[in-house]
């Protein structure tokens, strides 16, 4: 039986560069339903995420979220409803390292 849980917790500390947060595991598939993003700083930070196919190289078609602005000491909730198969990525940058990225969801 699928449970929910975290899938991925990460605080990026080398800024600018795409930091993976979840892949999905082998024979597995997963619905990410919820993404919380956290700035911790006391300056605004700009986030963005992507989404892997198969572990694939990012292009401009992988970005769910691109340089987003996030108030300091602010956080926002996305509902994503993220499909993922085998092997895909959930991958995040900040540029700032004031940021924690959190993704819920269950595997199946």
């Amino acid at each position: 039986m699928s449970q929910y849980k975290v899938l991925g917790q990460v605080n990026p500390t080398t800024t600018g560069v795409l930091t993976n947060l979840y892949t999905v595991p082998v024979n597995t598939q997963a619905f990410c339903s919820t993404l919380a993003i956290c700035n911790q700083g006391p300056g605004t930070s700009a986030v963005t995420i992507a989404v892997l196919p198969a572990g694939g190289a990012v292009s401009n078609a992988s970005y769910i979220l691109y340089n987003q602005v996030i108030m300091p000491n602010d956080s926002i909730f996305l509902t994503v409803g993220l499909a993922l198969n085998q092997t895909d990525v959930v991958s995040v940058l900040a540029n700032t390292p004031n940021i924690s990225f959190n993704l819920f969801g269950t595997q199946i």
